[in-house]
């Protein structure tokens, strides 16, 4: 019997579900030539705003641009310092300092990638009297960071106010994670602002560039719609610096009519992975972790949290060796990411160098994506992990 060819990500199977939709939805923007913050640019706010717990949600062009906009329209910028995490995109530290503001990194927790509480306190202690107004945290591939810890650093330093320049904000990296809650309160509303990335290999995707701020500050929401819109609230009259950074209205409507399907699409990710799950453990390959030894280290969720898998990572051993391996298989992966910000030559100033943080440069080495999206088959994922346990047999 001839093996199955396991793609990671195949996003035709889900336009074999939408396409019509989506054309007609295309099509209705063409008829109405509104191309730049038409009406299904604030139709896909609203319902994204309603679908986030949030008062508020502002589209703009990516999800970095999203980053940078929740972070200037809460008052973060030059002589600010913003604590985060060194495992994450590059877009998390790039953000930070295209506002002005200096990244300052903390390590990971190694069940849950995302960052450690007790790491996030220790930095803030090591630095006291430093300016760091800011707190980053990713919701990595999908599942929110520890927020309860998070929120009693920032009840322990207060809340951030611009006018003494004192106190914590909290801004969510939710670029992985629409969809995902911590304790039923869903990401975008965790935080006084959050950002999302709707690039085509996210969860909710749009067919290229798309981003959003989510917030129930009014304050904040209001700098955001300006400063996206070139610092103008009024055409012509510039009120700051701004950006260019507003939501096409194709990729909107696009969203429109995703955001339909984003609840079944979420289940089905949660589904596969607890299928993965049992495959594992079946074939005798789930270790507990947090490191491997000589099988893998399945995804851990914390009690408070609704993972929605945008990936589902692992880790394994010769990682390098076992991804050449399904890929000469004919399986897919990826790795996310195998290195650590701290390492990136292009933030070499930031004066950090290996061995800063272990946890999440051991995490480099180890983890791998499996192939995971809503229309992936069990025969596939079936594949996939017979293709493993060949390689660690």
């Amino acid at each position: 019997m001839a093996r199955l060819t396991v793609p990671t990500l195949d996003l035709s199977r889900e336009y074999r579900v939408i396409g019509p939709l989506l054309l007609e939805a295309l099509e209705q923007v063409l008829s109405q030539q509104r191309f730049v913050l038409g009406e299904q640019v604030s139709a896909f706010e609203q319902a994204a705003a309603k679908k986030c717990g949030a008062r508020r949600a502002i589209g703009c062009g990516s999800g970095t641009d999203a980053l940078w906009l929740a972070l200037a329209a809460s008052g973060i910028g030059a002589g600010h310092a913003v604590l985060t995490t060194p495992f994450s995109f590059f877009a998390t530290v790039s953000a930070i300092l295209r506002s002005g503001a200096k990244p300052i990194l903390a390590d990971i927790d190694p069940a849950t990638f995302n960052l450690a509480p007790d790491a996030v306190r220790e930095c803030l202690r090591s630095r006291a009297g430093s300016a760091i107004r800011a707190l980053l945290p990713v919701h990595l591939y999908g599942q929110p960071a520890d927020w309860d810890s998070l929120l009693a650093v920032q009840r322990e330093y207060g809340k951030y106010d611009p006018a003494s320049n004192r106190g914590l904000v909290l801004i969510e990296d939710a670029a992985q994670a629409f969809g995902a809650t911590w304790d039923s309160r869903p990401a975008g509303s965790l935080g006084e602002a959050a950002a999302f990335s709707f690039y085509p290999t996210k969860n909710l995707s749009a067919c290229g560039e798309a981003g959003m701020v989510t917030t129930s500050d009014d304050q904040i929401a209001q700098r955001v719609r300006i400063l996206r819109a070139h610092g103008m609230r009024r055409r012509y009259y510039h009120e700051v610096i701004g950006w260019n950074s507003r939501l096409d209205t194709m990729q909107a409507a696009i969203l429109l009519v995703k955001l339909r399907f984003i609840d079944e699409w979420n289940e089905q990710r949660r589904a596969l992975a607890e299928n993965y799950h049992a495959l594992f453990a079946a074939a005798g390959l789930a270790e507990p972790g947090p490191y491997p030894t000589d099988g893998v280290v399945l995804p851990k969720t914390l009690p408070k949290a609704r993972h929605i898998f945008h990936q589902y990572v692992v880790r394994v051993r010769r990682r390098n060796e076992l991804k050449s391996f399904l890929e000469a298989n004919g399986v897919g992966s990826e790795i996310y990411y195998p290195v650590p910000l701290h390492l990136q030559p292009a933030l070499a100033e930031l004066g950090y160098s290996r061995g800063s943080f272990p946890e999440s440069e051991r995490a480099a080495e180890e983890v791998l994506a499996l192939p995971m999206f809503p229309q992936l088959t069990r025969d596939e994922q079936t594949e996939v992990v017979d293709r493993i346990v060949d390689f660690l047999s």
